[in-house]
């Protein structure tokens, strides 16, 4: 009898194991593939590629900047919820900002920035809300929580009773932390067993895609649709795999890559047609660099960060424009701007996610220089760093970077720029966050 009652209290663990053996499985048969079954006609070459940053104790300089991007998590958090700001002083998140606060917050714990009492109550607290949010259609988590009230609502933060969809990238990424957590600090096992039993993932994959909600035109009823682009779907679909989820067909690239000339490199892209597909084929640092301090990467996405890093290193060298590209919040309407290596069919496009040029609000993005500084050995990052490092103010965190058009500073402090900085300075004194036994 003893022996049946420990299984039992044993079988949330033996199933993550079993779905960590499976998708390990996935990875390996996707590694150890030919190069065409992987990637189509798409054959690398030997690259000559920029050396990984060697893991070191953080400079005294690196650590007050550690310091000061956790600033914003004490500015922003909201006692009564556990949840921080997505943005400076406006109590809304999603569920990447939330994320980024996860990752945040395991990242100044591992740099000694925050007590472990700090961490464990905070910790604490935002997963018992995780598991108890109102939940799209009583299934995942809406695109938006009010971070006060915790009442699902619009991108305006005006309340939806059945909220307005959900998004599986930013699902993907929120399970990043989790899968951490449950490797790194089992103490919290079962809080994070609590969110992922009352959360219902698997509503959001079919045929090993993923798929997001919306709001549909017709009668307003949920509808699905495929959620993902190269980078970003591949990089969210990683925390599913690890937890035994069935995503090979996100986690691969070769149906719908299509590679793009910028300034003789080439770059993965997607060929997806937006007009078709009703959505844009961003190609930007973040999902790289995320991929990169998070994972560690893979074979392949370690060859398509450093070309998407050397395409922004070669346009400085023509241009003389210091250039670390991202999606970021802008301090001006209209608030939020995709600047791109590509994106539908352009090279350095930057717009909004309705697609209107915004090529005026084009930006150094400070989180984005912060990861290639954190991932690569080089004077470039080491350039990008000199000037990302002036983009903050003590009492508030860090901005999210300089405009390109006249130098100003982009005034608009995020919990994804501030979360991104915190894990970039982790990984240089720890190495990639997500390993297996040990914090």
């Amino acid at each position: 009898m003893e022996f049946k009652s420990a299984l039992v209290n044993a079988r949330h663990h033996i199933v993550f194991i079993l779905g960590l053996s499976t998708a390990l499985l996935i990875a390996f048969s996707i590694e150890t593939r030919e190069t065409d079954q992987v990637l189509g006609n798409f054959r690398f070459e030997t690259e000559e590629v920029v050396p990984l940053k060697q893991s070191r104790v953080l400079t005294s300089q690196e650590y007050e900047w550690a310091s000061i991007a956790w600033q914003y998590f004490e500015n922003n958090y909201q006692e009564n919820t556990g949840l921080v700001n997505s943005v400076d002083e406006y109590p809304s998140t999603t569920m990447w900002d939330t994320a980024s606060y996860l990752m945040g917050l395991i990242a100044a714990e591992k740099l000694n920035v925050i007590s472990a009492e700090t961490f464990n109550i905070r910790m604490d607290k935002v997963l018992t809300t995780l598991a108890r949010l109102p939940l799209v259609d009583g299934q995942l988590p809406n695109k938006a929580y009010n971070t006060q009230t915790l009442e699902m609502v619009d991108y305006e933060n005006n309340p939806k009773v059945n909220g307005i969809g959900w998004s599986a990238i930013d699902i993907g990424r929120v399970l990043v932390p989790m899968n951490i957590l449950i490797w790194q600090y089992p103490e919290f096992n079962k809080q994070v067993n609590d969110v992922l039993t009352y959360w219902n993932v698997g509503e959001m994959l079919t045929d090993g895609y993923m798929f997001g909600a919306r709001p549909s035109a017709k009668d307003g009823e949920m509808e699905r649709v495929q959620e993902g682009r190269i980078g970003y779907e591949e990089y969210a679909s990683k925390s599913l795999a690890l937890m035994g989820r069935d995503v090979f067909n996100a986690m691969k690239y070769i149906d719908f890559i299509e590679m793009v000339d910028v300034y003789g490199i080439q770059i993965p892209t997607d060929k997806r047609d937006p007009a078709e597909y009703h959505a844009h084929n961003y190609v930007v640092s973040e999902s790289y660099i995320l991929d990169g301090i998070e994972f560690g990467a893979d074979s392949v996405s370690k060859i398509f960060a450093h070309r998407v890093y050397q395409a922004q290193e070669r346009r400085f060298q023509e241009t003389g424009i210091l250039t670390a590209v991202s999606e970021d919040n802008v301090d001006e309407a209209p608030y939020f701007v995709y600047n791109t290596v590509f994106s539908d069919g352009k090279v350095w496009n930057a717009i909004s996610d309705d697609g209107k040029d915004q090529s005026h609000l084009k930006t150094l993005s400070t989180k984005a220089a912060f990861g290639w500084y954190a991932l690569y050995e080089s004077d470039y990052t080491d350039q990008l760093i000199k000037e990302a490092g002036q983009l903050y103010t003590n009492k508030k965190g860090w901005y999210s970077g300089r405009y390109e058009i006249d130098g100003r500073t982009n005034k608009a402090i995020t919990a994804n720029t501030n979360g991104i900085v915190l894990e970039s300075l982790a990984y240089i004194e720890n190495g990639p966050l997500l390993t297996i036994g040990e914090k």
